[in-house]
């Protein structure tokens, strides 16, 4: 079906739509991944965004049941140079349009994705909305123009599961995930330890939390402005000196602002599995994970025992800390992949090294 593609500069693409039909709104941002769709379509952190994709060719080789990373897809809509007419893998069950249609989202191909990204990459994450259908443009952008933005929304709790689950019922050690938008491959590599891995909705007030006697606890990625998340950063700072702690992405965030830092917004976000990372501890150079439009800011931490522990080298923006007296640290990139590169996943085994050796103390 034609539909458009339009963003809030003014700019209208002429396209194909795939999956289901209507009109969708969100912050238009670009992801550098060359492989690894699906895990990108199924990441919560992409609550209130439309998806543009520059590598060109996407939905080769299908999806399947084994690679999600969520319980639904929250992305408000993807866009695509080409979607691949046929899908072929050996684990392959459905193509991409098919996973959309069933999912109610909507797609768009047959538009510049490289121009597209060049207008982000120049004026910043603009908003965006995909129309299935003939419409008329003036009405388009001014329903563009009044989308909601995504900024000092909290939208943590449009992708969050209501009650606690169990992912591991069986460990040595047990482990709380205050899930923001938790990726799966997170409670995965977790549950490779001996662990028993429980996952609270990130609106659970911190006593509901302390009653699991928990071993460690992780705060997990998730989407949007962390600024406004008040009651997950008043539920950290409750806890934050009795359990080694480990935070990815929007749970780093949580924990800059518990101790004393300022998040902003960046002009584009890092999204892509191709960003290179420094440890200034080690020296050595990782490439990284990314999925957030929103950082901490470096000059705003004053707490004398938070270390930085990571750089980014495109923009030498704030990729880590690490508390110098407790059992706490946190990264701003994906150390759980998912898709690759897999270059830091062992920052599980600290944070289990961490749990292992604070229990020892007790």
């Amino acid at each position: 079906m034609k539909g458009y593609l339009v963003i809030e500069d003014g700019t209208i693409y002429k396209g194909n739509t795939f999956g289901a039909e209507g009109e969708r709104y969100g912050e238009l941002i670009f992801n550098t991944s060359m492989t690894g769709y699906q895990e990108i379509i199924y990441d919560p952190s992409y609550k209130g965004q439309i998806v543009v994709m520059t590598y060109p060719l996407i939905g080769n080789y299908g999806v399947n049941s084994q690679d999600i990373e969520s319980y639904k897809i929250h992305l408000e809509g993807f866009v695509v140079k080409e979607k691949s007419k046929i899908y072929s893998n050996w684990r392959a069950e459905k193509s991409i349009d098919e996973l959309f249609k069933e999912n109610g989202i909507i797609g768009i191909e047959d538009v510049d994705t490289r121009k597209i990204t060049e207008i982000l990459r120049d004026k910043g994450a603009q908003k965006g909305g995909i129309f299935t259908g003939e419409n008329d443009p003036r009405e388009m952008l001014e329903k563009v123009k009044n989308s909601p933005s995504i900024v000092g929304r909290d939208i943590v709790k449009d992708v969050i599961k209501e009650k606690p689950y169990i992912w591991k019922n069986e460990g040595r050690y047990k482990v709380v995930v205050i899930d923001c938008g938790v990726k799966y491959n997170i409670l995965r590599l977790l549950s490779k330890y001996d662990l028993k891995v429980i996952v609270y909705p990130a609106t659970t007030p911190y006593e509901e939390i302390e009653k699991e006697k928990p071993d460690g606890i992780l705060i997990s990625n998730g989407p949007g402005d962390p600024e406004p998340l008040t009651y997950i950063i008043k539920n950290v700072s409750n806890i934050v000196e009795k359990y080694p702690i480990f935070g990815i992405c929007l749970g780093h965030q949580i924990l800059g602002q518990v101790f004393g830092g300022k998040t902003y917004k960046l002009k584009f976000g890092h999204h892509g599995a191709n960003h290179p990372v420094k440890d200034l501890k080690t020296g050595k150079i990782y490439i990284t994970v990314q999925n957030h439009g929103f950082c901490v800011d470096i000059n705003t931490i004053k707490d004398p025992n938070i270390e930085i522990t990571h750089i980014n080298l495109n923009d030498n923006t704030l990729e880590g800390i690490e508390h110098k007296k407790l059992p706490v640290f946190s990264v701003q990139f994906h150390p759980e992949n998912a898709p690759g590169p897999r270059d830091a996943e062992y920052l599980f085994e600290k944070f289990y090294k961490y749990i292992e050796k604070n229990a020892k103390k007790d």
